[in-house]
């Protein structure tokens, strides 16, 4: 329960290579929970300029000369580090007045979020250094001129502007797509906790994984940084959106066209179902859930409920439920294990929190708390910045403006009564944009009309019920696999999303030109790019194995009898195997056919060579398509072309994608699709390596 600082840590920056300290003696941090200068920053004298051209010559380049895999896996052994790490960052957290448990979500959700970019990166791109988008476009009538939309990094580096309440989850869910994408990244935190995000980074510098140039830090005023942006440049920034909208003005931005993707203010809603009163499982869970995000991170989230919308019948029921449940709420200093909410982030938090609420009274009145008394199990409310929850009720919402302009940044919400779904619609669009809102409902027409009412203005929409009550993450939590952002106030950018947040950091680009060029861009086979056969593909490993190398086999006659052993042995008998005369009373068939199925097991017969080789698993096919009926009498032939090869890294085998064409006699294609394989990298492989 004491503060283990002993005494002001000196900040420093991490710019062009080394640990920089700014001139003078740097304007002091306080400890939001004792107030006790904790630490000390500023940025005087430092070459922020600089900073940025050696991240691009340095860093940009080196990151370049790895795969997208070797990224992934860096990262993953980056996040494993710190997570051994994470009780020093636990205790450094305490002074930002955030318990051990608010403090979870920052550290460990960080780390998690990080190491889940790289599972995916490698699971959902290839071990390339350029990626390609959507399908090759046909250009000319020979398809002797293509197009195909590829991803390379851009050049310049990300620039993360972060906001005070996550100083490291909102550190590390931007570094990890940025550097996955190949950009080397300049971290700027928030002063009022930049003390906990520095000692990450250098941690993370320490372990010597990341390449030189790939990451930074300004801890401080970042001063003329900005003016030093280029065109390849990004941006990113979490705070108010007052801020953010200066920031994006800058003359630099505007004129190098600078990508800029803001996160502000959010006045989140959260709406009680109608069919959810008092005892049913919903009640509760809504209720749970507007309590805790009014108090978790002492409110300072940006994700947090700030409008609470439930039915008028069940209005008095949720007032009463919601003031016994805050009433419970121990509040003190972070490091006592008894405390529930810790601090806001500073006393002039606090204080402008103070005038909002007072902003808030003009439409609202306080149903429980007081914002300017607040009793505490442990600390002092003079020295420390506590705050007890404070929950106001508006009548008239639908009148009212304050409530859903006005953003109280603590332990403070707004609970207004409705009379319909469409009123809960409209008061929720209400606050012109906000990242996320929740509906709490087991009424399934009710979600559906409720989430399509909210999707346009909310970056998400999260559906809780009594199926999902152990599963959910909540109303407040943003998930690596998804987006975090949204509309109108809440800044109009995305954030995470999965691989689409790799893209913000990478140039999308048309590439023209013939087949064989494209190819080689690419390194993806297509149509009309040279192949070569000789022997059988499936006999080479991944060492000799190229793009283009391809089969074309013999021909296989397709008649009644297979289609009738197949029909029986699989139970697939569908009228148009079967019924001549149903078959052709079908607008798509002349008569019986084949299965697509057995078309597809015919072509896998045709090109698969039986013997031990280097071809270790087919695990999957992809894009399959029946382009024409198969009837009685017709011979296939497979063409099977070596498309794309892809080794995974710290592996002995990787994964080989195969351009599948399966044509009739008359040459016209039946079936096209991508058979998927498991190829060693070098055969024969030995024993242990099989086992591998």
């Amino acid at each position: 329960m004491k503060d283990v600082t002993l005494s002001p840590r000196r900040l420093e920056s991490y710019v062009a290579g080394a640990w920089r300290t700014g001139e003078g003696e740097g304007e002091p941090v306080a400890n939001a929970a004792t107030g006790a200068v904790h630490a000390l920053i500023g940025t005087e004298g430092l070459d922020l300029g600089g900073a940025l051209e050696w991240g691009r010559a340095v860093g940009g380049p080196a990151l370049r000369a790895m795969t997208i895999h070797q990224r992934a896996l860096m990262l993953k052994a980056l996040g494993l580090k710190l997570m051994d790490l994470k009780e020093e960052f636990y205790e450094e957290s305490f002074a930002t007045g955030a318990t051990r448990a608010d403090s979870w979500p920052d550290i460990e959700g960080g780390i998690g979020t990080m190491l889940t970019f790289a599972s995916k990166a490698r699971r959902e791109f290839p071990n390339a250094r350029v990626l390609t988008e959507g399908p090759v476009e046909v250009l000319s009538r020979d398809a002797s001129f293509m197009g195909q939309h590829i991803l390379s990094p851009m050049e310049g580096v990300a620039i993360h502007i972060n906001a005070y309440n996550f100083p490291v989850w909102g550190m590390l869910e931007k570094i990890a797509p940025s550097l996955i994408a190949g950009m080397p990244c300049l971290v700027k935190p928030a002063t009022q906790t930049a003390y906990l995000t520095e000692l990450v980074v250098r941690r993370m510098l320490e372990t010597g994984l990341l390449p030189d140039g790939a990451l930074q830090i300004v801890t401080g005023d970042p001063r003329d940084l900005l003016d030093h942006v280029t065109e390849q440049d990004v941006v990113t920034f979490t705070g108010s959106a007052t801020t953010g909208q200066r920031l994006k003005a800058k003359s630099s931005i505007i004129a190098n066209s600078v990508r800029f993707t803001m996160e502000a203010d959010s006045l989140n809603a959260s709406v009680l179902g109608g069919d959810a009163g008092p005892g049913t499982p919903e009640f509760d869970l809504f209720v749970r859930e507007v309590a805790r995000e009014m108090t978790a991170k002492a409110g300072q989230k940006c994700t947090a409920i700030r409008r609470i919308l439930v039915p008028r019948v069940h209005e008095a029921a949720v007032v009463d439920a919601l003031k016994a449940r805050l009433g419970q709420v121990p509040i003190g200093l972070p490091s006592d294990p008894s405390v529930r909410m810790g601090a806001l982030v500073s006393l002039r938090d606090r204080e402008t929190v103070r005038v909002r609420v007072r902003e808030l009274m003009t439409e609202a009145e306080i149903v429980a708390g007081d914002p300017d008394s607040c009793a505490l199990v442990s600390g002092d409310d003079v020295a420390g910045a506590f705050m007890a929850p404070v929950l106001l009720r508006c009548a008239d919402p639908l009148s009212s403006e304050a409530v859903h302009g006005v953003e109280a940044f603590g332990p403070v919400a707004t609970l207004m009564p409705y009379d319909a779904p469409e009123e809960a619609i409209a008061l929720a669009r209400k606050g012109r944009g906000s990242l996320v809102s929740s509906v709490f409902t087991d009424d399934a027409g009710l979600a559906a009309k409720m989430a399509t009412g909210l999707a346009s203005f909310h970056g998400r929409v999260m559906i809780g019920n009594r199926a999902s009550a152990k599963s959910s993450t909540g109303h407040g939590s943003p998930l690596a696999p998804l987006v975090h952002g949204g509309p109108g106030r809440a800044g109009g950018g995305e954030e995470m999303g999965g691989m689409r947040g790799v893209k913000h950091f990478m140039q999308r680009s048309a590439i023209q030109g013939p087949p064989s060029m494209l190819s080689a861009v690419t390194g993806q086979w297509v149509e009309g790019a040279p192949a070569q056969q000789d022997i059988h593909p499936f006999r080479k490993s991944l060492a000799d194995l190229r793009i283009g190398d391809q089969i074309v086999t013999a021909r296989r006659d397709v008649t009644e009898a297979d289609v009738e052993h197949f029909a029986h042995f699989t139970g697939d008998t569908f009228y148009a195997h079967m019924d001549s005369d149903a078959a052709k009373a079908n607008p798509f068939f002349e008569d019986r056919v084949a299965h697509g199925y057995l078309i597809a097991s015919f072509a896998a017969g045709l090109f698969v060579d039986p013997e031990p080789g280097p071809v270790l698993a087919n695990y999957g096919v992809d894009n399959l398509r029946f382009m024409m009926p198969v009837y009685f009498g017709d011979s296939l032939g497979v063409r099977l072309t070596c498309k794309e090869i892809n080794p995974r890294e710290n592996a002995d085998h990787g994964e080989v994608r195969w351009d599948c064409q399966v044509t009739n006699q008359r040459d016209e294609v039946v079936a096209q699709y991508d058979v998927l394989t498991m190829v060693a990298k070098i055969w024969p492989m030995t024993m242990s390596e099989a086992a591998e």
